[in-house]
């Protein structure tokens, strides 16, 4: 399970440093893939592959679960972590996220999001009161 906030920089290569907490559950491969709100999502690939199959099991005939079948899919790169734990973050996936050189890496509990730093902060400020005020009855337990 990923939690915590981290700050990696990316590199002049388009390279981003994964937290260390993570890399052995990532070692085996993950995918990178892109994420709701302009950031980016990293998954375990079988994470991704059963996520992938759910979404593809989605009636074709609706047209919006063939555009998201159809930009996960797209989207999707598949990498593994090299020995300093560093993976290539494409410049497509780059552009779509903003990511300039200050990233944040934030555990999404199954899967991690990669954020562009101002992108991230800007986003904390506007959901803050969503935070404070959920009452959802799945969050019942924490409130």
């Amino acid at each position: 399970m990923f939690f915590g906030t981290f700050t990696p920089k990316l590199d002049d290569k388009g390279r981003l440093t994964l937290p260390a907490k993570f890399r052995e559950e990532l070692a085996d491969g993950l995918m990178v893939v892109k994420g709701q709100d302009r950031s980016l999502a990293v998954y375990p690939r079988e994470e991704f592959l059963v996520r992938a199959k759910k979404a593809a099991a989605a009636s074709r005939t609706n047209p919006r679960a063939r555009a998201f079948v159809r930009n996960l899919a797209a989207s999707a790169d598949e990498q593994t972590p090299d020995a300093q734990g560093r993976i290539t973050v494409s410049s497509t996936h780059r552009e779509y996220a903003g990511l300039s050189k200050e990233c944040v890496v934030i555990g999404s509990v199954d899967f991690l999001e990669i954020w562009d730093a101002e992108a991230w902060d800007d986003y904390s400020a506007a959901h803050e009161a969503d935070f404070s005020e959920g009452d959802d009855e799945a969050f019942a337990e924490f409130l």
